[in-house]
């Protein structure tokens, strides 16, 4: 499994066109083309700045009505399952496997819990920044970020991804899965059947579920650094090649690995390899395949 950050398609400094997107998805995309020829791939993915420029877009007109936001995670699956399947297809065609690899994106449920202590604490800001003045006339709840006031919603842990079982079938038959995109659309149980909830599910756990449920062997999160730091960005900045469990849940307790950007990386990679994975793996868009080889990245281990 490949779980790739929202950085795979929109890198920093970029105004995101369509254009942009593309031409950087080639970069991660023609090297897990050349890994499908050794493995059995599942790709997940993220969407922070694409779901975010949804909600900007519903902000800046009133003639039709606004979506709720689960509906906007599952606008954004297929959209990026679109992008990455298309250019995973010319990629599989340069090598001449085209015919080879059949392909799938799929629009993917995760089931929360609706008593998750998220959904009294939200804390995930997304969409558009608003001034201080702007933010108090809202009808919901924002919060103060570094970039100014944005709205927060609830991030609760993904219980179970609804398709594992299609998944896991698909899988067998040798296709190329795209899912999970942006952590999956989050739902809760009403009986025998689902209802979305307003909330959004931090992709690097959904994937680690995932690839607990469906049995993967290697799970790679693809970012934008080379790996785990100690001391990130400042003078004594130590990257990490490998990185043990225990050594892992003491360097997060210390504040190493900070929630709102590597620190679910590195739970992600815990619950991976506690669940029963063989290698867990967190490495830059670049080395991909580097990292599949031990040679990039940090990896995590058991101990």
């Amino acid at each position: 499994m490949v779980a790739l950050g929202g950085n795979a398609l929109i890198r920093k400094g970029q105004v995101g066109t369509v254009k942009e997107q593309f031409e950087n998805l080639r970069i991660p995309i023609r090297q897990i083309a050349r890994l499908s020829n050794q493995y059995r791939v599942i790709i997940t993915h993220g969407n922070g700045p694409q779901v975010g420029n949804l909600m900007l877009q519903q902000e800046s007109c009133d003639v039709v009505p606004q979506l709720p936001l689960e509906i906007l995670v599952a606008q954004t699956q297929g959209q990026i399952g679109y992008m990455i399947e298309s250019t995973l297809d010319s990629e599989l065609m340069a090598l001449g496997i085209g015919t080879q690899k059949p392909l799938v994106s799929l629009i993917s449920y995760v089931v929360v819990d609706e008593e998750d202590p998220a959904f009294q604490n939200p804390s995930k800001p997304i969409g558009p920044v608003h001034t201080k003045e702007k933010a108090a006339t809202l009808p919901y709840v924002t919060q103060e970020t570094p970039k100014g006031y944005r709205r927060v919603v609830a991030s609760p842990k993904p219980i179970t991804i609804v398709e594992k079982r299609e998944i896991t079938k698909l899988i067998d038959m040798d296709f190329i899965v795209i899912c999970c995109g942006g952590g999956g659309i989050p739902v809760i149980r009403e009986g025998r059947t689902f209802c979305g909830v307003d909330a959004v599910i931090d992709k690097d756990l959904a994937s680690a579920k995932l690839a607990e449920e469906v049995g993967v062997d290697i799970f790679l999160i693809a970012t934008d650094v080379e790996g785990a730091a100690l001391h990130y960005r400042q003078p004594d900045q130590q990257y990490l090649r490998t990185l043990t469990l225990k050594h892992a849940a003491r360097y997060l307790k210390q504040g190493h690995f900070p929630p709102g950007s590597m620190g679910p990386k590195i739970v992600a990679a815990m619950q991976f390899l506690r669940g029963g994975g063989k290698r867990a793996v967190i490495t830059s868009i670049e080395a991909i395949e580097e990292a599949i080889a031990g040679k990039a990245g940090t990896e995590i281990i058991r101990g």
